[in-house]
């Protein structure tokens, strides 16, 4: 039986988005108790084993974000322009663990969740102009990202 040409673009939609996360957990794993766990935490910080969870369902919301804007066309110059802020967004998504856990590096990590954070707006608004709801559906990630970006801001703080 062959799949409709939409289903595969969901879900090579949500795969994408799901590797940002693989590559991520590949860096986040092998640092959790080796130097994550030894850092000065804020009162606030949630338990470990919530972050897999709550990732693995906005990178579904994701990829079915992105599908709702790619099934609009890539012929149209505003939807190439959005996919490839998407990407460059996404990029930034996985790049921030392997510079937090992989690297050691708080201060870039502040850095890189901070242009992430400016980048899911700039996605939202640029996904806005194609389909609300394709931006809508984007709100539980960047209501996430805001806090980790809070939570990554105070581990700064607590371990200069």
């Amino acid at each position: 039986m062959k799949l409709p040409k939409s289903i595969l673009k969901l879900i090579f939609s949500i795969a994408i988005c799901q590797s940002a996360g693989l590559i991520g957990t590949v860096f986040t794993v092998s640092s959790i108790e080796n130097w994550y766990n030894l850092l000065n935490q804020p009162s606030f910080r949630p338990p470990n084993w919530l972050f897999g969870p709550v990732w693995t369902t906005l990178y579904t919301l994701m990829g079915i974000s992105l599908y709702w804007i790619w099934i609009k066309g890539t012929k149209k110059k505003e939807v190439r322009e959005a996919l490839k802020l998407f990407a460059v967004h996404l990029v930034f998504n996985a790049s921030w663990s392997i510079v937090f856990f992989g690297m050691n590096n708080i201060p870039l990590s502040l850095v890189n969740i901070i242009v992430l954070w400016i980048l899911i707006i700039m996605v939202m608004v640029k996904f806005y102009k194609i389909d609300k709801k394709a931006s809508w559906i984007l709100l539980p990630y960047l209501a996430w990202v805001s806090f980790a970006t809070i939570l990554n801001f105070s581990i700064f703080l607590l371990n200069r």
